[in-house]
């Protein structure tokens, strides 16, 4: 619990000296076309909810006698957060913010970290270890960029990495996993003292720092959690679902519409609500609704164990989201249609 407290304390004062003008940390976010801001915005909080998670998960692997395990993934976390505030700073080419993500993967995997076993309630499908290889590198690449695609509005992100890690922390306590739990304790407190700044209207951004660093983090943690037996990966995808299916139907949509995936854009179903007028705090308490939902069926699967209570958290999680995006992208599709014939 010390380590946990010390991760928000060190992350809010931080976090707190950064969002200031006279900071010399301080690098603006300046507005764009992806952009839902009209004025240049601090975006070095990713820096805070870093050290944060730094600090205190030395401390803790320090007195775990140094796990390679551990230790795999804070080189990966340091990795991206090296080439990331370069690229906040300065501006880093594709090639070689992609080459340090796959080799972050690479160093995580290198120690035990990949998915041999594809299960959820109705069928187990095993992976030849070079296919299990090849899904978890794209699974831990597309988390990375994943985050970074949503962190697009005041206190989405940041929020979404508390919920989420918050519910990775019980689901570790539930399975006694007491160094899984601490761990994502550590990074779920970190992100809600960020959230004290970031939540609408924003003080400060989290900005590639800290938004691909939580992606590679969310990855470490499902895959981590689905080796070692704690929960599944379609329980870890359940948590994290509004982020992983937002980003992903859109990224297919575009694909479909024959549009260039990797130019900045507005296409998101947070950004298309809130260009069709609503406000950014109702769209993001909106969104929080919709994870709070997703983690209360990921607990209750965690916490009533049986073959029943897993398959109708899966089939009730499936409805749910079908109804919610049905209804979502009928509103924008509408609201969009009227705005047309104005």
């Amino acid at each position: 619990m010390t380590l946990v407290i010390l991760s928000g304390i060190v992350s809010l004062v931080l976090v707190y000296l950064l969002s200031r003008e006279s900071s010399p940390l301080v690098i603006l976010d300046q507005p764009n076309e992806r952009s839902l801001h009209s004025k240049p915005i601090s975006r070095t909080g990713g820096l805070g909810i870093l050290a944060g998670i730094v600090v205190s998960g030395l401390l803790l692997i320090s007195r775990q006698g140094y796990p390679e395990y551990l230790v795999s993934i804070f080189a990966g976390v340091m990795l991206i957060a090296v080439v990331s505030l370069v690229d906040d700073k300065r501006g880093v080419s594709v090639r070689y913010r992609l080459f340090a993500h796959m080799l972050a993967a690479v160093v995580l995997m290198s120690n035990g970290f990949y998915i041999l076993n594809l299960e959820t309630p109705f069928f187990l499908l095993e992976l030849h270890p070079w296919l299990a290889y090849v899904f978890t590198f794209v699974l831990i690449l597309w988390s990375i960029n994943l985050f970074n695609f949503m962190d697009g509005m005041d206190g989405f992100a940041g929020g979404m990495a508390f919920i989420g890690f918050s519910v990775f922390a019980v689901l570790g306590l539930l399975k006694g996993a007491s160094v899984y739990a601490v761990f994502a304790a550590i990074i779920a407190c970190a992100n809600g003292a960020f959230l004290l700044f970031n939540f609408p209207p924003a003080r400060i951004f989290m900005g590639d720092t800290g938004s691909s660093v939580l992606g590679f983090l969310m990855a470490a943690m499902m895959i981590w959690a689905d080796s070692k037996g704690i929960f599944p990966l379609w329980i870890g995808i359940l948590v994290f679902s509004p982020f992983i299916l937002d980003a992903s139907i859109t990224l297919l949509r575009r694909a479909f519409n024959g549009e260039k995936i990797w130019l900045a854009h507005r296409s998101h179903l947070y950004q298309r609500l809130v260009l069709s007028g609503w406000s950014h705090r109702r769209t993001v308490t909106m969104e929080y609704g919709i994870m709070l939902v997703s983690a209360a069926l990921a607990l209750a699967s965690g916490y009533f164990i049986g073959e029943h209570v897993q398959s109708g958290v899966f089939i009730a999680s499936f409805l749910f989201y079908l109804l919610t995006y049905y209804s979502l992208f009928h509103y924008l599709r509408r609201q969009e249609s009227d705005a047309k014939f104005k």
